[in-house]
């Protein structure tokens, strides 16, 4: 199904009703979307409206479409058919089940192999520098530990082809390499953020000012070049934390 999921946005209004210069977004699958702006600028509605598959019928009038056309009711409403999955910074399970018990239980619900749980918690722990275990219970995992192994699910085990990320960079988990796997699964993925990586990781842009789209860049090949650049350093930095997490001393650290 992933396959044959193309996302388009078309533009609303702002803040003030005035018509969004953006007219009109596609995203195919495997694309990585940004959408950057000021804090308070809208970044969070442009993620509400396409998290409701809106049809004119929120305050930004903005309207969502699949594969070309209005989706169904259904898809809007039914959480068994729900095709788009969400991350968050805030995100922590409340079940009082092991990561194996839960990663099964999802993968039966979705008629998948159960063993999957295996392939899952693989991935996770390369995102995290905190090592998940399957015998333990959910409720213990730190947040970074909960969106590493939320990410890893929906690639693996999720059919939501639309992945919505909410500013992740101080998640706790490697970013690029989450976004890479996304991607790499062949799910679309937005993210809003203000971390220039992840930014520039994105093949587009949107720029959100006064609640509206004001533009959409394409990342330029300096652009990627500086991505790959700032990357360097935030990888560095990720394994400082790490150090500095497990009680080392960082001598020596280059």
């Amino acid at each position: 199904m992933n396959s044959t999921i193309k996302l388009t946005i078309l533009g609303g209004v702002d803040k003030t009703g005035i018509e969004e210069p953006v007219k009109i977004v596609e995203v195919n699958p495997g694309d990585i979307l940004g959408i950057v702006g000021p804090t308070g600028s809208g970044k969070s509605t442009l993620i509400d409206d396409i998290e409701q598959l809106a049809q004119g019928d929120t305050p930004t009038g903005r309207r969502i479409l699949i594969n070309d056309t209005e989706p169904e009711m259904g898809l809007r409403v039914d959480p068994r058919r729900k095709l788009i999955a969400q991350l968050s910074q805030n995100m922590h399970f409340l079940a009082d089940m092991t990561v194996s018990e839960f990663l099964q239980m999802h993968a039966r619900s979705r008629g998948k192999d159960p063993e999957l749980m295996h392939r899952v918690i693989e991935l996770a722990n390369r995102l995290t520098g905190e090592p998940i275990h399957e015998d333990e219970q959910l409720t213990v995992l730190s947040g970074g530990q909960s969106r590493s192994l939320m990410t890893a699910d929906i690639a693996v085990i999720s059919d939501s082809p639309i992945v919505l990320i909410d500013e992740i960079e101080n998640a706790g988990i490697k970013k690029q390499e989450a976004l890479s796997l996304l991607s790499g699964e062949g799910k679309i993925v937005v993210v809003v953020t203000h971390d220039p990586v992840l930014a520039l990781m994105a093949s587009r842009r949107i720029v959100i000012k006064n609640g509206g789209m004001c533009d959409l860049i394409t990342t330029s090949a300096e652009e990627k070049e500086m991505c790959n650049r700032v990357s360097e350093v935030d990888d560095w930095l990720m394994d400082l934390r790490e150090i500095i997490r497990r009680g080392d001393l960082v001598e020596g650290v280059a």
